[in-house]
């Protein structure tokens, strides 16, 4: 039983002893000793007050007194106004890190206890390469993943890939008209960025279009609806959707290039997916729900043959679902891969949707739509929002070419580890392929751990100078304090470290780092809890800042007295496998020298 139960029992049973009756759990208020004060527990006392008939200060010395007296744990206690401060021996803490070597995996669930849940990120349109943005969706949804699992459930990563829909009619008409016949292997250019390409030019090409009309008179809501680019990329996706042979050939074409382009990148990020839905299957499933909400009178038709929601009465607005001329807009992909995904999974309970805040009001209408279509599941919805990835030069722009490129930008954080890695001449002797590897990690760990270092909701200013530092709250500076775990077992030649004596005093700082790897599973359960890798990556900066501290005033393999020594040694040891554990957690290998 962890100390913070035995405190509360021995509590409960002294109020029943003394006063005859048990507090309530919700009056039993346990937390950890502010940094000021001397303690590890400090126990609430203001809401025990009542039952004790005392005043805040006498009741806290009565409880005090008891609990050194009935647990050996319990060293002694101070009082300070209403907050009894508990002192916890150094023989406890000891037992809890002698405890680690039989539990390898201290704060995880059994795998699959608990409820299956998916988690859907990624989601890219086939007409782009993935960016910056995407950079943070993936690391977000893959690093809640990880934690989920780690918390016990059944975790399905999914996404949707968004194949189809008038983007992508844009970067077709523009290849037609001017690619030439241009592919991957002709243009030596990954799939996706020959695609996105063309993106480009399109945007290009309709912003003159409308220059022109305007020249010619019209405004400018009727130039952008009436630039004949526009007008043949609509009528495009209207053959699409009616399977136009040559225009379903073209679409496969491109879009089986995007497809191995991205295939690469996520092989460089170090993400992966359960399962791949694809919105040119799941809008029809869309289509079929809509028409049948039509049928049911939850949904409305107008006379121009649109169908619509109408949410005004849940304080939203009307929400279009199908066009006029039958084909579909985003929201009814959304509604059919939805349902499906309830139907493929039967034992699904719950959907996270990592989407940027920008998409907040898609995901209320959309939940919204769900549960008026009878859907059971809409409830267990849920959108888990984050900030936009800014640049000091300002906002990244898809359709103007200005989105900073994701495979660039994991080459160039690879490249400063590599040029960090020969001035400071630490791989020195090390083979080439074996310093490719630990140039990757490092230069990945920079990256993934400064876009998870920030609370999901805010939004965020990337600095690639910053995030490869080797000092301050940095993906590299944990991992070389891991190094330096390592390195200080490897130096020993211990093949293994057991600590027979549990009656040794601890130094300040040999404490503080214990107490920190005690609270690793209530890190786990606050990161799941909110969603949040950010608190992972807290503990693992935290456990690590610590360990130097301890690092730099404890001698380790220089102390003589053995018992010391392997009492370090654990503690090292065991600071390692949990930071490695918890940086795992975030998606982020730890190289085992640098």
């Amino acid at each position: 039983m962890k100390i913070e139960d035995l405190i509360l029992e021995k509590v409960k049973v002294y109020f029943e002893e003394s006063f005859g009756s048990k507090p309530q759990a919700s009056l039993l208020q346990l937390t950890s000793t502010r940094k000021e004060f001397e303690g590890d527990f400090t126990l609430v006392i203001f809401p025990l007050i009542k039952l004790s008939g005392k005043s805040p200060e006498i009741t806290a010395q009565l409880i005090g007194d008891f609990l050194v007296q009935e647990l050996d744990e319990v060293l002694n206690y101070n009082v300070v106004k209403g907050f009894l401060n508990l002192v916890i021996s150094d023989k406890y803490w000891l037992n809890f890190l002698a405890s680690l070597n039989q539990n390898s995996k201290y704060g995880h669930a059994a795998p699959k206890s608990k409820e299956q849940i998916m988690v859907e990120y990624s989601s890219p349109n086939t007409n782009k390469p993935l960016h910056l943005g995407h950079l943070r969706n993936n690391f977000l949804g893959y690093s809640v993943s990880e934690i989920l699992k780690a918390l016990g459930h059944d975790v399905i990563k999914v996404q949707i890939i968004n194949d189809r829909g008038i983007h992508i009619c844009k970067s077709m008409i523009a290849w037609q008209r001017w690619g030439n016949g241009e592919t991957p292997d002709s243009s030596g250019l990954k799939g996706d960025k020959l695609v996105g390409k063309y993106y480009v030019l399109f945007d290009q090409a309709y912003k003159a279009e409308q220059q022109e009309l305007i020249t010619n008179g019209l405004s400018e809501d009727e130039a952008k609806a009436k630039a004949p680019i526009i007008l043949a990329a609509q009528e495009m996706l209207l053959k699409w959707e009616q399977k136009d042979p040559d225009v379903y050939a073209l679409w496969e074409m491109m879009n089986a290039w995007v497809y191995k382009g991205f295939d690469v990148t996520y092989k460089t990020m170090g993400v992966n997916f359960d399962k791949l839905y694809y919105e040119s299957e799941t809008y029809l499933r869309g289509k079929d729900e809509v028409i049948e909400g039509l049928k049911k009178g939850v949904l409305n038709q107008r006379e121009d043959g649109s169908v619509w929601c109408d949410l005004r009465a849940d304080g939203l607005d009307e929400k279009l679902l199908l066009r006029k001329d039958g084909t579909a807009v985003y929201m009814t992909q959304d509604i059919g891969t939805a349902i499906l995904r309830y139907k493929d999974f039967p034992q699904l309970k719950k959907q996270i949707y990592t989407v940027g805040n920008e998409q907040e009001y898609h995901f209320k209408v959309l939940f919204k739509i769900l549960e008026k279509l009878g859907f059971g599941n809409a409830s267990s919805n849920f959108h888990l929002s984050y900030g936009m990835v800014e640049l000091p030069e300002g906002k990244m722009k898809s359709r103007e070419g200005t989105v900073v490129d994701a495979d660039d930008l994991m080459l160039e954080m690879e490249n400063a580890a590599r040029e960090i890695a020969i001035e400071q001449g630490k791989l020195e002797g090390i083979a080439d392929e074996e310093k490719a590897g630990i140039y990757h990690m490092i230069g990945m760990g920079a990256l993934k751990y400064f876009l998870l270092r920030v609370d999901p909701k805010k939004n965020m200013l990337f600095d690639p100078k910053e995030s490869i530092d080797f000092n301050g709250n940095t993906g590299p500076f944990i991992q070389y304090g891991y190094v330096r775990t390592r390195a200080l077992l490897r130096k020993s030649e211990l093949s293994s470290i057991e600590l027979h004596n549990t009656n040794l005093t601890l130094l300040s700082e040999e404490k503080a780092l214990i107490k920190h790897l005690y609270k690793y599973p209530e890190a786990i359960e606050q990161a799941g809890a909110a969603f949040n890798p950010s608190i992972i990556a807290a503990f693992a900066y935290e456990a690590i800042r610590l360990f130097n501290s301890f690092y730099h005033v404890a001698p380790v393999l220089k102390e003589e007295n053995l018992e010391l020594r392997n009492l370090r040694l654990m503690l090292a040891s065991q600071c390692g496998n949990m930071v490695n554990d918890a940086m795992g957690m975030l998606g982020i290998a730890s190289p085992e020298r640098m």
